[in-house]
């Protein structure tokens, strides 16, 4: 049983992590990938393969894989859905320091500012869990502080831009990486 759920915990996670990958170049849309991009698909390499070990040759409960595969499925969902709803809108790489040139809010946008990265610290966190170690918190932790400051930056781009009024609005009706349903 435990096989079944190793291979499946690794296929969902290498799907995903591919999903990402394929949005490097499908998706976004940047001249150059800035140093902290860098630094996040380091971190991706690096996490993937440590996940990979920790699946692979350290003990789980089945419930914490199941439970962490269902995570990482929803993190996919969402990723997918803020795909369809920013596709015409040129997004760019994490850390890139160009104003933005227009605000998303259809589809995920409408109640979270940060899809994208929502979706990948589902994701990461939802395999910490199905590796369950202790030492799996840490790159997710990482992640975490990468991404927040990743989305702070985005924010300052939009304040300092022509839609920086616009883009206030627009803050203060949704969550920052946790969705807000109450659109006042």
């Amino acid at each position: 049983m435990s096989f079944a759920f190793d291979l499946a915990v690794s296929i969902v996670s290498l799907l995903v992590v591919g999903f990402y990958t394929w949005s490097l170049r499908g998706h976004f849309s940047s001249p150059k990938m800035e140093i902290g991009a860098k630094v996040i698909s380091a971190g991706v390499i690096l996490t993937t393969v440590f996940f990979l070990y920790l699946t692979w040759f350290e003990g789980q409960l089945v419930w914490t894989q199941v439970v962490g595969l269902a995570i990482e499925i929803a993190a996919a969902v969402l990723f997918w859905w803020a795909i369809s709803a920013s596709r015409k809108a040129r997004l760019r790489f994490a850390f890139d320091p160009a104003h933005p040139h227009s605000i998303v809010s259809d589809g995920p946008y409408k109640y979270l500012r940060h899809p994208f990265y929502t979706s990948y610290l589902m994701f990461w966190s939802g395999w910490a869990l199905a590796s369950w170690s202790v030492w799996a918190i840490l790159p997710v932790v990482f992640f975490v502080v990468v991404y927040a400051t990743a989305a702070r930056n985005e924010e300052k781009n939009f304040s300092a831009s022509p839609l920086g009024p616009e883009y206030e609005a627009y803050r203060r009706k949704t969550g920052f990486f946790l969705p807000r349903f109450d659109q006042k």
